[in-house]
């Protein structure tokens, strides 16, 4: 995933990651042609589910790699469906509502409810459960 500055068509560049305070995540990006800057402010429930996943916060590239990645490449680049909860059975209904998810959030979205339904005690996804994970994570 990539910002494009709508002033000049540049891809920014991030500037700085804010930890979370109080819940919240500030991430500030730059445009290196015209200087326009802008930051995403994730709230607590956002963050809370970035860091469920355990996903380390930052910018930092690996090594080698010339360009800084947004700080939640990591959620989404190599998470597969795979990855999920084990045992954790989905109903046809709960599934069809997890399709109309945008495709690169999905296994995110996928591993965040299920792990949601695991630490609750529940051993299959239904509306109900999907219902109850959208209020936890503020959506």
């Amino acid at each position: 995933m990539k910002f494009l500055c709508v002033s000049c068509n540049e891809a920014m560049k991030l500037r700085e990651v804010n930890p979370p305070e109080r819940g919240s995540l500030t991430v500030i990006y730059r445009c290196p042609k015209c200087a326009q800057e802008f930051a995403m402010l994730t709230n607590p429930y956002e963050t809370q589910v970035v860091g469920s996943l355990g996903v380390k916060v930052g910018g930092e590239s690996a090594e080698g790699v010339g360009e800084s990645k947004c700080p939640f490449a990591g959620v989404v680049q190599g998470l597969t469906e795979e990855q999920g909860v084990a045992n954790i059975e989905w109903t046809t209904e709960a599934s069809t509502r997890l399709d109309k998810v945008p495709e690169f959030a999905r296994p995110m979205a996928k591993v965040g409810i299920e792990r949601y339904a695991k630490e609750r005690g529940f051993t299959r996804v239904d509306a109900q459960v999907l219902d109850q994970a959208k209020e936890f994570f503020g959506m």
